[in-house]
């Protein structure tokens, strides 16, 4: 079979033999049966909430409102939500001086007043405040039994009601997004999320992952303390357009939708394979190793222990991120990254360990337009062509198992999650 795989705005191509291949993976066809999506499907959701009443049935005039929604560097189309979300609130009577809009930030920066008005929308902007969390103004509500504190922005921590917002897609260690995650982290502390994110490394902190990942379950142990009113979570298509949502209660509503995300993402496979082949997709998700490495993560749920991960992405613009960088470039083996993040978690530096975690379990391949010494700096062996890594990788497993490797082709690795039958 001759393959392609999107790479940059070109392809890479492969010739693999039929009787090798496993499977190829692509995202499972879901019939929407003519659901409405967008502003709509928002507005439904929040007439048909889940595990909860409406909202008017909660909220009370002269109640302060805190709707806690994610900051520019997440895919949460706030300015769709927010009109349907607020006509919501106004038919039950709140006064618009009444509710803040505050923009998770976790780690991230602040925002300028564009990006805040472009998030919510002019719809919001103009009628309601609008603010960014603050981590150096939290109030102390306690810590969890991991001794994770629970450390929320003021705006929210002293709301007398409280309505997360987000999109739900696959986290590569808190299993997913949406949920909690709005809160805690989101609207915490660099020592909350350093105390709950150096937890990545623990084996069932993973990709699809809920009950029984110790991360997630840490975040979602604030919640009592930190109580959630009314949860709007959505999940997004490839165009980063809403397709489903899912309002109401914090966990019923967001396990919903995490479902909703599996039916759409999570494909089965009978078995793992010797050789994954992955792609993100090409441009612009490939564009440099720090967006890449999304894909690079899915595929390791697909590869036998010992096997071959070759990953496909131009990577033309390199690390694409200078804390990642740095800590990939500074360490002399896999291993220094995994140790360092238990011990100092900083975003960029999260990715370099999942990285290493990945090479714990596999070779890595990277067919890439990155130079061939840097490559090989960060552990993985560089190729600038598909079929050369392919040949190799089969000459590898074939002295490795004495017999012919089976391959697994993903496609779009970012959006499909392999889960073994």
């Amino acid at each position: 079979m001759n393959i392609e795989l999107g790479y940059g705005t070109g392809k890479q191509a492969a010739i693999v033999p039929d009787k090798n291949i496993l499977q190829i993976l692509t995202p499972n066809k879901v019939d929407l049966g003519g659901a409405p999506t967008g502003a709509d499907s928002v507005r439904e959701a929040l007439a048909n909430p889940i595990g909860s009443p409406r909202l008017g049935e909660i909220i009370r005039p002269g109640e302060k409102i805190a709707i806690i929604t994610s900051d520019i560097s997440r895919p949460m189309p706030t300015w769709v939500a927010m009109p349907p979300l607020l006509e919501e609130l106004f038919d039950a009577g709140v006064n618009a001086d009444d509710i803040t809009l505050v923009f998770a930030l976790g780690s991230h920066r602040h925002q300028t007043e564009e990006e805040r008005r472009k998030l919510a929308g002019d719809f919001a902007y103009s009628r309601i405040k609008c603010i960014d969390s603050d981590p150096e103004d939290c109030i102390h509500l306690g810590e969890t039994s991991n001794g994770t504190p629970i450390d929320i922005t003021r705006s929210v921590a002293e709301a007398d009601r409280r309505i997360c917002l987000g999109n739900i897609e696959y986290h590569y260690f808190a299993g997913y997004s949406g949920g909690i995650k709005a809160i805690m982290p989101g609207s915490s502390t660099p020592a909350a999320i350093q105390a709950n994110h150096s937890m990545m490394i623990l084996p069932d902190a993973h990709t699809g992952k809920l009950d029984g990942n110790p991360l997630r379950e840490d975040l979602e142990e604030a919640a009592p303390l930190c109580p959630v009113d009314f949860l709007v979570n959505v999940v997004l298509n490839e165009k980063k357009e809403i397709i489903y949502t899912v309002c109401g209660d914090l966990t019923k509503a967001h396990r919903q939708g995490c479902a909703f995300l599996d039916g759409l993402y999570s494909v089965k496979v009978p078995e793992k394979a010797d050789i994954v082949i992955v792609s993100q997709g090409g441009a612009p998700k490939d564009l440099n190793l720090y967006q890449t490495q999304k894909a690079l993560d899915n595929s390791k749920h697909a590869v036998k222990d010992g096997g071959t991960i070759i990953l496909v992405g131009s990577c033309r613009e390199g690390f694409g991120n200078k804390t990642f960088g740095e800590w990939i470039e500074s360490a002399k083996k896999p291993s220094d990254l995994t140790d360092r993040i238990r011990k100092d978690f900083k975003l960029g530096g999260h990715k370099a360990a999942a990285i290493a975690m990945v090479m714990e379990k596999a070779n890595i391949k990277l067919v890439s337009d990155m130079d061939d010494e840097t490559v090989r700096q960060i552990f993985m062996e560089p190729y600038s062509g598909l079929q050369s890594a392919v040949e190799d990788a089969f000459a590898e497993q074939r002295e490795r198992i004495g017999g012919e490797p089976s391959v697994i082709i993903m496609p779009y690795g970012g959006s499909t999650l392999p889960i073994v039958e």
